[in-house]
């Protein structure tokens, strides 16, 4: 998929990416990029960006990016796991975040994501996604 189509995809009904004002940036053979305000709307009451925040913003990433790798007219990719590490606190600018494949097989994927400060290049939290890959059910016949 092109970043276009990443786009027009996502944006066709509101979700819990827009309420966090993420955006993907780019999409490549084997990666997809994002990025993610560090605001009232990603905040925990210290001002830090909130850990659920950095973790929305991986599993966003990472369902994006898995789904990218299946054919989503028969097929569909949904969460199993998700962990994180929170290694440094950011109060304000943007976050920058980039999944690249683990393993991508027949049945399972498995992404990394690594979030990083925007202006300073400081990594903020590294994740991992496991995603199953279900067949979507086939379309009933249609009546002589």
């Amino acid at each position: 998929m092109t970043l276009e189509e990443v786009k027009r995809w996502t944006a066709s009904r509101p979700t819990l990416a827009d309420a966090l004002g993420i955006e993907i940036t780019a999409v490549g053979a084997d990666y997809i990029e994002g990025r993610m305000p560090v605001d009232g709307r990603t905040h925990q009451p210290m001002g830090l960006l909130h850990g659920g925040a950095s973790v929305a913003f991986a599993e966003t990433l990472g369902s994006i990016a898995a789904a990218t790798r299946v054919d989503r007219t028969k097929q569909a990719t949904v969460g199993l796991e998700i962990n994180a590490n929170h290694l440094k606190g950011v109060r304000d600018g943007w976050v920058r975040g980039r999944a690249t494949p683990v393993h991508v097989g027949r049945s399972t994927q498995v992404w990394e994501i690594r979030i990083s400060h925007e202006e300073t290049g400081a990594l903020v939290c590294i994740s991992r996604i496991t995603m199953a890959v279900i067949d979507l059910p086939a379309a009933p016949p249609i009546p002589a």
